[in-house]
Formats: structure tokens, sequence, C-alpha cells
């Protein structure tokens, strides 16, 4: 079964914490798929990982760049895994019939958004009944994660 994270983004934005999950993911020596809710969302996210921070950069691509099996991370916002990624992180309420291809799911929703949140619940009930090893994770007055029940 796939083991699934779920993000609540409540002190911060998707676009501070997505990159600093992908260099640990990167940092570990897997593959990422990230999906977003839209194409808009894509070249948006697509762009941030292009200036997230000057000194460093995150080797990433999308349908636009083509060539999806030499990108260590792919973004998207449909289902699929065409860079044989392990790690999947969804984005804007985005999911995916099956896990199955995937060892970790990262689901980030903003937990400032009563319908995110919401959904977000649903997913991780629907998640935990499927068998899934689920986490909630939630940002403290300080920022830092706390591992919630």
């Amino acid at each position: 079964m796939t083991q699934v994270l779920f993000y609540q983004l409540q002190r911060s934005a998707l676009a501070d914490v997505l990159p600093k999950l992908l260099e640990r993911t990167l940092a570990e020596g897997q593959r990422a798929v990230v999906m977003a809710g839209s194409e808009e969302r894509v070249e948006a996210i697509v762009g941030e990982l292009w200036t997230y921070r000057p000194d460093s950069w995150l080797p990433h691509g999308s349908a636009v760049d083509g060539h999806a099996d030499d990108q260590p991370i792919w973004v998207t916002c449909r289902e699929e895994n065409p860079n044989g990624a392990t790690f999947l992180f969804l984005t804007d309420g985005a999911d995916v019939a099956d896990l199955a291809a995937f060892a970790r799911c990262f689901d980030l929703f903003d937990g400032n958004d009563a319908a995110a949140l919401a959904a977000a619940r649903q997913r991780w009930r629907a998640r935990r009944e499927a068998g899934h090893e689920v986490t909630f994770w939630q940002q403290g007055e300080k920022g830092g994660w706390e591992r919630k029940g």
C-alpha cells in the first residue's frame, strides 16, 4: 500500500512548501509527479520551481517540455506517471483513482479554505478505508510540521 501524507498548509503557501519537499525527494534519489488542478496551475508551478530560490534549481518538466523520461520531476494536470516516479504530489485538490504506482503520496491542501479542508478530509477517509498508511501533518504556531491524529 501507498504511504499517504496529508499536509494542511496554514502558515505557508504551496509555492514555499512544495519545492522543499521536492528537494528532499531528489535527495532520497526518488522521482516525482506533481499533479495540479489545471494547465494554468501547471504553468504557475513550473514558474515557481524555476524561481523559488536563487541558489538552487530543481530539474523538472511538463508536457510543454516533453521528454518525460528525462525529467526527475514531472508537473501535470493529468493522471499520469510518464517519468516512472515513486512519489506523487497532489495540489489544488487534484486526485487520482489509483495510487498503486506510487510508494508515497503527498496531498497538499489549503487549510484556511473550508471547502479544501472538507475535500481533504474526504480523501483522507477514502485513503484510510482503502488500506493506505495515512498521516496528517499540520503547521504549528512557528511554522514547523506537527503530526496530528
